[in-house]
């Protein structure tokens, strides 16, 4: 093929470090539409960001040129300069989840985005990480996953 096409989705799910409240209703409205902006920078477009008080999912398309790391390097690093004047203690987790998505079934993962609010009324972040895993198979060490 002479043009290289791709669309492969990626659910991304990160949190603040110690799952602090950091991200206050504040925050957020000029958080997600900074995130929205550092991922088209990097020619991942945004397809839903969203999240409470202490973690963040994007739904992204990944670039045909980084990798999933390297994009959550660039926006964990670059969010986190944008937030330190406004909350000198905000600061993220090490780590992150990556999840692929069909393209067929982005509609359900924009409203679970969308949802996030109501979602977390009777669920902490610990407990809808541990199933998002376990829906995709895969194992948590709980000596690392919390920082």
């Amino acid at each position: 093929m002479p043009q290289p096409l791709s669309n492969v989705l990626v659910h991304l799910v990160f949190s603040t470090k110690r799952r602090n409240p950091r991200i206050t209703p504040t925050i957020r409205r000029e958080l997600n539409p900074y995130l929205t902006a550092v991922l088209k920078n990097h020619d991942c477009p945004a397809l839903q960001i969203g999240g409470v008080e202490d973690h963040v999912h994007v739904l992204l398309q990944l670039s045909r040129k980084m990798s999933i790391a390297e994009v959550v390097e660039k926006v964990k690093t670059s969010s986190s300069k944008w937030a330190k004047p406004k909350d000198p203690e905000f600061a993220w987790q090490a780590g992150y989840g990556a999840f692929s998505v069909s393209p067929f079934q982005s509609d359900g993962v924009i409203g679970y985005i969308q949802d996030q609010e109501a979602h977390h009324r009777g669920l902490s972040f610990q407990d809808e990480y541990r199933e998002l895993l376990r829906l995709a198979g895969m194992a948590l060490d709980e000596r690392y996953a919390w920082d």
